[in-house]
């Protein structure tokens, strides 16, 4: 995400005031998702007469949970039924809010979304490589601690062989050394070594206890060559970007309530199983047309005075629209990123009860990626949910391509080099590949560098009658935050070109 541009804080200064409507003016939303209802609610508080049509049979677009009984079916016909049991869930889009999502979490607050912390690190969570450290994991926080320690020791010999005397004064260096000793662990000799301060930081290899058995015994760093040349540190580095920094939050119950309160606003004005063909404006108006689904697929027109279109681009460039060739060029410079996630259902939590590892995420660079914990639920019986892949670009696109269960054996296979107790303690699983997804062939917009300079601007701006929002219509993409954002942009737009052409 920081490659791309999206890790950043946000901008969002609270609702829009649109004030000056004129009552009964028209507006059809497209698409349900929660850039289109939060547009139909506040041009709904403004006065404005909304419409919304949505092409699945649910609203929430993207803001999806999984649960026991739900099915999914992908492009090519296969479908998986979810055996979760009760209580246990899988978020398969959007899973996470960062404490700076102030717009989302706004509206979380005002629509009554209970909110519990979520947790992204966890030290004693696992980093993992095929090839490195003899293929087996190792605990984040003896790679930390030993990554910190031996920089620490690297940078405090630079000061005492003044090597650094040119950029620090001798009080500086005093302070450096000092700050070097207590935050990479080191003896007072300034080493990294077997030792108390560094075992205090990376964990003992005999716990400390009570009674005559309760001493400890230090533990032995691993070799610096293997910390360099593991490329672990890209995995510390994740958690350091703002966007994947504490605190973060996640609904009670699973993201889609966020979906289901946003829903609960604009209930009335959700028409489903309308499928968009083409969107046609004029000087007076705009006219949709769509195949309605409760009427089978009977084709169908919807007119208003202006437009919000939050259909993803992906889906929005396949489709008759008449905007400015500029728009036009926008609409189809912008790709959609391929993700696959795998939701495992285990008899207990084995994570916990043998490991201690309460929430976060474990790493590898097999083509799982990403195991994380849920930070629901913790230490209670029975089975439980965690995530077993969490991939993008070329690995999601090569699982994409398997059957579900395929993806569901890689899962396992992959996950065992990392939790060998995966097949003893196994259920069931569903996978979620977002590019066999039809309704956003998909998982969210993937900007480069060049093509923000070409076509963001075009993009955002309302063409004639009708503006386009979603989080392809920010630089916050691939998260909620940047749907809410672009759907208030959007409607300040219109409420502008609307009060001017009353």
């Amino acid at each position: 995400m920081t490659s791309l541009g999206h890790a950043q804080g946000t901008d969002f200064s609270g609702p829009p005031a649109l004030g000056g409507a004129k009552r009964g003016t028209r507006v059809l939303v497209l698409g349900a998702g929660l850039s289109g209802m939060l547009a139909a609610y506040e041009l709904r508080k403004a006065g404005y007469a909304v419409t919304i049509l949505e092409f699945q049979n649910r609203s929430g677009g993207r803001n999806i949970t999984l649960r026991g009984g739900d099915t999914v079916t992908e492009m090519g016909g296969a479908t998986q039924k979810v055996g979760f049991s009760s209580g246990n869930y899988l978020n398969p889009g959007p899973w996470r809010i960062p404490y700076h999502h102030q717009g989302l979490l706004h509206y979380c607050k005002a629509f009554g979304v209970q909110l519990e912390p979520f947790i992204q690190i966890n030290q004693n969570s696992w980093l993992h490589s095929k090839s490195q450290f003899g293929g087996k994991p190792v605990r984040y926080r003896e790679f930390n601690s030993d990554f910190n320690g031996f920089t620490a020791e690297l940078l405090a010999k630079a000061v005492d062989q003044h090597k650094l005397d040119d950029v620090l004064t001798p009080d500086e260096r005093a302070h450096v050394r000092e700050a070097m000793r207590d935050w990479g662990g080191l003896t007072p000799n300034m080493r990294y070594e077997k030792s108390v301060p560094s075992s205090l930081h990376r964990g003992y290899e005999k716990a400390r206890g009570g009674g005559l058995s309760g001493i400890p015994e230090l533990s032995q760093p691993f070799d610096p060559a293997d910390i360099w040349k593991s490329g672990f540190w890209r995995w510390m580095e994740f958690h350091e970007t703002v966007d994947m920094q504490t605190t973060m939050f996640q609904p009670v119950g699973g993201m889609d309530q966020i979906g289901k309160a946003f829903t609960r606003q604009v209930q009335d004005l959700i028409h489903l199983n309308c499928k968009v063909t083409a969107i046609q404006q004029s000087e007076s108006g705009v006219t949709v047309t769509y195949n309605d689904g409760k009427q089978g697929g009977a084709v169908q027109q919807a007119q208003a005075d202006f437009c919000v279109c939050t259909l993803p681009l992906s889906i929005l460039s396949q489709l008759d629209v008449q905007v400015s060739d500029d728009l036009k060029a926008a609409i189809s410079a912008v790709p959609y990123a391929s993700s696959v996630k795998i939701g495992l259902e285990f008899r207990r939590r084995f994570w916990e009860e043998d490991e201690q590892i309460y929430g976060g995420i474990s790493f590898t660079d097999q083509s799982i990626g990403q195991i994380s914990y849920p930070s629901h639920g913790i230490f209670s019986p029975g089975p439980a949910v965690l995530l077993g892949a969490y991939m993008f670009r070329a690995p999601a696109y090569e699982l994409a391509g398997m059957s579900p269960q395929q993806r569901i054996e890689q899962a396992l296979a992959q996950g065992e080099a990392i939790h060998p107790q995966y097949r003893k303690e196994f259920l069931n699983g569903v996978s979620f590949a977002w590019s066999r997804v039809p309704w956003t062939m998909g998982c969210c917009s993937l900007w480069s560098e060049q093509s923000r300079k070409m076509h963001y601007k075009t993009l955002c701006t309302m063409d004639k009658r009708i503006v386009l929002a979603g989080e392809h219509a920010s630089y916050v993409g691939c998260w909620q935050e940047g749907a809410i954002l672009s759907a208030l942009d959007a409607v300040k737009q219109l409420h502008r070109r609307a009060k001017g052409a009353a």
